[in-house]
């Protein structure tokens, strides 16, 4: 079977790609269909975001999609100052991945140099007729003003973001690292709803 991955970061597509293969499901990529989509992305939190990607390239291609999307909150900052669905999106732009990186340091920096925060994703899978929805979260983890030089493509805040417990960059996390920080996700459990909605 195959199904469409809704986005343009490679790392996202690398994350399940590999694991849906020995499942017999194929992901196909935006750049492998070559499809040039603006979509809108005006939900209020991941989830919505999921389903209007995962609806638009659906209603383009007729495939059967995955959306998906990462919020992202900072316990130090006020309401309106945190990313939450605009983590890329800042002030009207869309930044690249180095852009990232040095905006987010230097929002660290003025905050102390140490922040706490927590993902929170979002995945719909859309086939035409109903959606199905999957959400879960990363929690206490740290962003720290002082970049390591690894760069994971498509996941920049990885070289700003700090394991608790090992205190490791997560671009330099080994997969036991991972397993010890992911008491509330579970790859595996992610990997599942798709096998089990497509």
């Amino acid at each position: 079977m195959k199904v469409l991955f809704a986005t343009t970061n490679p790392a996202k597509v690398k994350r399940y790609a590999d694991k849906l293969r020995e499942n017999n499901i194929e992901v196909l990529t935006i750049k492998d269909l070559g499809i040039n989509l603006k979509v809108e992305e005006s939900g209020k939190d991941a989830i919505e975001n999921a389903y209007i990607k995962a609806k638009a390239y659906y209603d383009e291609t007729k495939i059967t999609t995955i959306g998906m999307d990462n919020n992202l909150f900072i316990e130090e900052l006020p309401d309106k100052k945190q990313p939450g669905t605009h983590v890329r999106r800042i002030n009207g732009k869309e930044l690249n991945d180095d852009e990232m990186i040095e905006y987010y340091c230097n929002l660290v920096k003025k905050y102390g140099g140490k922040l706490t925060a927590k993902w929170v994703y979002g995945m719909v899978i859309y086939d035409g007729k109903e959606s199905k929805e999957y959400s879960w979260s990363r929690s206490h983890f740290y962003l720290i003003d002082k970049p390591s030089q690894k760069r994971n493509l498509g996941y920049p805040l990885d070289s700003i973001s700090i394991m608790p417990g090992c205190n490791k960059y997560f671009v330099d996390l080994t997969d036991e690292d991972r397993n010890k920080g992911k008491a509330n996700y579970r790859e595996d459990d992610v990997i599942n709803f798709i096998i089990n909605n497509v």
